[in-house]
């Protein structure tokens, strides 16, 4: 029991001995390296600026140019030729009607044609030999006029049974309903063997050329904002946060009855990467709060971290986490972690690392 004390001091001292030796291990060479190295990059003083405060709802992604595809013909739907989502070009073949109906028509209206080309022709005749014996004197004026009357009628007749028959046979190519502009089917309103009527739609497509996103706001926001304003608009999901900038089109005046909201449509840029369906985020200015901005590229994540690289007096990256806010126009804007006069590090960033020198232009 006396050895006790004897063995815990010696422990102690083997213990303080590691230490010591581990201390005297160089760093190695490449992390020396690193640590005094020197990265070329701009630098920027930040200073807090006014900044929008948007209101952000959903909207919806729709197409301007919207047509709803029906038969003109009463009948049964033969077939469907294309499906949902599909794109389709002006003059191609949606739907095919059964044309039975219409053929009976073009029947029965080719018979009204033989039926009056007949009479008609007996009716000639008749107008040449009378016409031939009124001047000889050899009939009463009486009797010249009721036969010349009635060619006239046989005439019109046969006139009008040939239009019902070009009606007919006009009716016959509308059994086949053909795509009015190129676009894409977004509704599919029957199927093969429902009953096509006149102004029943049977698909819907949306042309591509002009993409709308439509957004209802409450009263408040719809007080505060006009037609021409910008409106950021993110995709709904995306986790990258990019966002991209609308314009406003139109603003309708009239408030839905019940939700009491009014509808907003706003115009997209070009190859804005949106399809009609998707659904988005906008954001409405409707005022202002002064706030730090840093260019997006700025902010970076180490392990796990959201932070921004400062330069300190030194000229040497220093990490700073940061809480950032929305990001619109490529900037981003920080909540907390920076304070006007802070020197942040805004290209260039992935090559840093901590206490990297900083070498670059510089600006404000």
């Amino acid at each position: 029991m006396a050895n006790i004390p004897f063995l815990r001091v010696a422990l102690l001292g083997m213990a303080l001995g590691l230490i010591n030796g581990c201390g005297k291990h160089e760093a190695p060479e490449g992390r020396a390296a690193v640590a005094g190295r020197t990265v070329q990059a701009e630098v920027q003083t930040v200073q807090k600026t006014p900044l929008a405060v948007p209101i952000e709802v959903p909207g919806t992604v729709v197409s301007e140019d919207q047509v709803q595809v029906a038969s003109r013909l009463m009948g049964y739907i033969r077939e469907i030729k294309v499906a949902e989502g599909q794109a389709v070009k002006a003059g191609q073949l949606l739907f095919v009607v059964d044309p039975a109906d219409v053929q009976g028509q073009v029947s029965q209206a080719r018979a009204g044609v033989a039926q009056a080309e007949a009479a008609l022709a007996d009716a000639r005749l008749d107008y040449e030999r009378f016409g031939a014996l009124y001047k000889e004197e050899a009939i009463p004026k009486l009797q010249w006029d009721k036969v010349r009357l009635q060619y006239q009628v046989a005439e019109q007749q046969a006139a009008a049974a040939r239009a019902g028959l070009a009606l007919a046979s006009n009716q016959m190519r509308y059994a086949s309903v053909t795509a009015p502009i190129s676009g894409v089917v977004t509704q599919k309103l029957a199927n093969a063997g429902d009953l096509a009527a006149p102004g029943r739609p049977v698909l819907v497509l949306e042309g591509l050329k002009k993409l709308q996103v439509r957004a209802q706001v409450s009263g408040d926001v719809y007080a505060s904002i006009k037609t021409g304003d910008k409106v950021t608009l993110v995709r709904d999901g995306d986790a990258a946060q990019a966002s991209l900038e609308g314009t406003i089109a139109q603003l309708v005046p009239a408030a839905d009855p019940v939700s009491h909201t009014h509808l907003v449509k706003i115009d997209l840029p070009a190859n804005s990467g949106l399809t009609s369906g998707n659904f988005v985020r906008a954001g409405f200015a409707v005022g202002s709060h002064a706030g730090i901005r840093v260019p997006a590229g700025a902010v970076a994540e180490r392990a796990g971290i959201t932070g921004v690289f400062t330069v300190d007096a030194q000229g040497l990256a220093r990490y700073r986490m940061v809480r950032t806010g929305a990001t619109a126009q490529g900037m981003t804007e920080i909540v907390s972690g920076l304070v006007p006069g802070d020197k942040v590090v805004v290209s260039n960033v992935a090559q840093l690392e901590n206490g990297d020198k900083v070498s670059g232009g510089a600006h404000e």
